[in-house]
């Protein structure tokens, strides 16, 4: 058998253990595996143009411990079809035929598409236009419902963590207030989790509507129990006047979030006199090695893979449930987000351990 694999979207730590999973995973069966580059527009490859390689078990070895993609990705393009939570574009019928062709050209019986709920979006769509499709969620952002977690979350997590002790120390020093800035979207995960590891004061979500002033009383009553550093996680999602903060107005359909950290700074900064300075860990939170659970969640996404285009069970997504892999369908997947739920065991705890969420 001949299987095509690829990523697409944001790129994510653990990416690369998905393919050596998969390679390693299909070689073991006698199967060969090619890999496209710059995800779904790799597909568009024509002789002379080639934009894939195959791939072997040996160039593939030590991938898992690699930040990055092999393969390249791209959240944009020909095959963007997500352009919003619950809204979906659709792709040009010359491009759908391109890439049947391109599937045929290179005798394909099977397609892994690793990507979150926008290239899992397009991976539904080439499932029903009748290509044997097979997914594997990505984001760091955890906001997949259909899987308990997705690789690259935790190797973000601990970045947040480990960036809060440093800014920790800094703050103590001076006496200031660390507002810091994540990722995650509509979804506050990244912030709740790296905010309980990295012992924040407050921990700002899109779940939860905070006010101003809840924080701000918040803080003052930290200062005068003589506390010197005061540590701000804030979701770039989280929105501010019920308003979210935007850099620009989209990109290719999706809004870009960010600026929140540097706004509820300056006005936390006026309400209470404290020196603050603000930081967004960005792209920070994206890149480098993978954590060795990522490492190791990855690697059993890419081989489970394998394992369902071996039962040719297609149109479904690899999913994580309990400590057992699993497979369900891909409208399910991308069906709804995962949000953090106000009133779960996580958020409960971070307020038995003092924790302000603004509410």
């Amino acid at each position: 058998m001949n299987i095509g694999v690829l990523n697409s979207g944001g790129d994510s730590p653990g990416l690369n253990a998905v393919i050596e999973g998969v390679v390693g995973a299909a070689s073991r069966r006698g199967w060969n595996v090619v890999g496209f580059y710059d995800g779904f527009e790799g597909l568009l490859s024509e002789e002379g143009d080639e934009r894939f390689e195959w791939l072997t078990p040996a160039a593939c070895r030590g991938l898992r411990a690699k930040g990055g993609t092999i393969l390249g990705t791209v959240n944009k393009g020909n095959f963007a079809i997500k352009v919003g939570v619950d809204q979906k574009g659709a792709i040009e019928p010359a491009v759908l035929e391109k890439t049947k062709a391109t599937v045929r050209r290179l005798g394909l019986d099977a397609l892994i598409v690793v990507g979150g709920d926008g290239s899992q979006s397009t991976a539904l769509l080439l499932s029903e236009i009748g290509l044997p499709v097979v997914g594997v969620p990505k984001t760091i952002d955890n906001d997949l419902g259909a899987t308990d977690v997705t690789f690259g979350f935790y190797s973000a997590v601990s970045i947040v963590s480990e960036s809060l002790d440093r800014l920790e120390t800094t703050a103590n020093a001076h006496q200031r207030m660390m507002v810091v800035e994540v990722m995650g979207r509509h979804a506050g995960w990244i912030a709740l989790e790296g905010g309980i590891a990295g012992s924040a004061d407050v921990i700002l979500l899109p779940e939860i509507p905070f006010s101003l002033e809840n924080v701000v009383e918040c803080i003052k009553a930290r200062k005068a129990a003589g506390q010197r550093e005061i540590l701000v996680v804030v979701s770039e999602g989280a929105r501010l006047a019920d308003e979210l903060v935007l850099l620009d107005e989209k990109t290719q359909g999706e809004v870009r979030l960010g600026g929140i950290g540097k706004v509820i700074a300056k006005k936390l900064e006026e309400a209470t006199g404290i020196e603050t300075r603000s930081c967004v860990l960005g792209h920070i939170q994206r890149g480098g090695s993978p954590c060795s659970y990522d490492r190791i969640l990855g690697t059993r996404f890419g081989s489970y893979a394998v394992e369902l285009v071996e039962k040719r069970q297609f149109s479904c997504m690899v999913a994580l449930r309990g400590t057992q892999m699993t497979a369900v369908p891909i409208e399910e997947a991308v069906k709804t987000l995962k949000l953090v739920d106000p009133d779960c065991q996580l958020v409960c705890t971070a307020r038995d351990l003092g924790v302000c969420f603004g509410d």
